[in-house]
């Protein structure tokens, strides 16, 4: 059985992705390890076309939610990358280093997003 916090926000993400219209779960994934450690894979498509890629690898240390890695990977009906928040260690230069985001020309600082606030990025993209 899954600690409450960990049940909780599993549970979370799954009310924020069900409540947009044209969205189409083509994998989800929870990938239990432990009762301390699950991954996440989650592929949604938007409006038949557009991808968006979550990918989270999660423990629970000292009672909170820890994220070893992570990767919300969004392209467009043609493949190219739209974004793609990450932390691989690959920009040591970035002030949020290993965190960051990485555009279609550039990769820029930034602090690990909420599931929540890339799926709303994408419907505001999209909108």
């Amino acid at each position: 059985m899954l600690p409450k916090i960990l049940s909780d926000y599993l549970n979370q993400i799954e009310q924020a992705i069900v409540q947009y219209e044209n969205v189409y779960v083509e994998r989800y994934q929870e990938e239990i390890l432990t009762p301390q450690r699950v991954n996440l894979r989650i592929r949604l498509r938007f409006n038949q076309t557009h991808l968006l890629e979550i990918n989270e690898a999660i423990i629970i240390k000292d009672n909170q939610l820890e994220f070893l890695d992570y990767r919300y990977h969004f392209q467009d009906e043609k493949n190219p990358l739209v974004f793609r928040y990450d932390s691989t260690p690959h920009f040591p230069n970035l002030s949020t280093f290993p965190h960051h985001k990485h555009l279609p020309n550039d990769v820029i600082n930034s602090q690990k997003p909420e599931i929540t606030q890339v799926l709303k990025e994408v419907i505001d993209l999209l909108s």
